[in-house]
């Protein structure tokens, strides 16, 4: 390594120190917002917001349907950090970038994580526009944000992934959505890298394998969470009838327009689980 190139735990620390320079108060839960799911984002009184550009080291998003800024605000009287847009695999970052916000994230303090996602359903029980909250992951990337150099301080070289999702936050999202009457399944979702859609064949692999819903996210960043001891729920809008049973042709843009149809009770769930 040259001297002069900047280590993976000092571009973390370069980000939060210039995040914690322009902010005040300590926000111990953050919030992802997937595809279409930015309408959480007007239920938030804005205290301050940061481009990704803008903040060192951070990548930069390319996909339609995330905005692309970190925002620290109130949510149900909690103070809360925001990414709204999120980094993919298939966007050509390495697993470490992918994961970087998540990182840095923990560094300002975060020790609750809510993580939304507009997934492709499998299970042929599913609706079109159903919440999923996910009760496991099957890891199908090609490569694990875990990989390389270990920092202790992050966490432990071989984390535990028997428990993935905190029960703790999965209880309460169960006790929420029956007080608010809303259907929430239950299920895995498998990760993928993209960015194609899957095949037949596919489909059929993955629910052989036990996948109720299928994305291109969400699973490097509940293990690097996991990994540093945070505490995440996981909910997935189901964008499409069950795939198995429905073979048609669907693009990113079905996926977005029914992840904002959707959005208005995610929302609900989610301000009633912090309330």
């Amino acid at each position: 390594m040259q001297k002069n190139q900047v280590s993976y735990t000092d571009k973390i620390r370069a980000a939060s120190e210039f995040l914690l320079q322009n902010v005040e108060g300590n926000a111990e839960i953050g919030i992802i917002l997937g595809s279409g799911l930015g309408r959480l984002m007007g239920e938030v009184e804005v205290i301050k917001s940061f481009p990704y550009a803008e903040i060192p080291f951070f990548p930069t998003t390319t996909v339609e349907g995330h905005s692309g800024e970190l925002v620290l605000g109130i949510l149900q009287g909690k103070l809360i950090w925001c990414m709204n847009g999120r980094f993919h695999y298939y966007e050509g970052y390495a697993m470490s970038e992918v994961v970087f916000p998540i990182r840095v994230l923990y560094s300002l303090g975060v020790k609750n994580l809510i993580v939304t996602n507009a997934a492709g359903g499998l299970n042929p029980d599913f609706q079109v526009g159903d919440l999923m909250l996910i009760e496991d992951v099957i890891n199908l990337f090609p490569d694990n944000p875990l990989r390389g150099v270990n920092y202790d301080q992050l966490g432990p070289r071989f984390p535990d992934m028997s428990e993935p999702l905190s029960e703790e936050w999965v209880r309460r999202a169960n006790q929420e959505a029956y007080n608010l009457k809303i259907v929430l399944q239950k299920g895995v979702y498998a990760g993928v890298p993209g960015p194609k859609l899957e095949s037949k064949a596919e489909v059929k692999y993955l629910r052989f394998i036990g996948a109720d819903a299928v994305g291109m996210s969400t699973v490097p960043e509940v293990i690097a969470a996991h990994h540093m001891g945070i505490k995440v729920l996981a909910i997935s809008v189901i964008t499409n009838e069950s795939i198995p049973k429905v073979y048609k042709e669907f693009t990113h843009d079905d996926v977005v327009d029914v992840a904002n149809k959707a959005g208005g009770k995610l929302v609900k769930l989610i301000k009633s689980i912090l309330n």
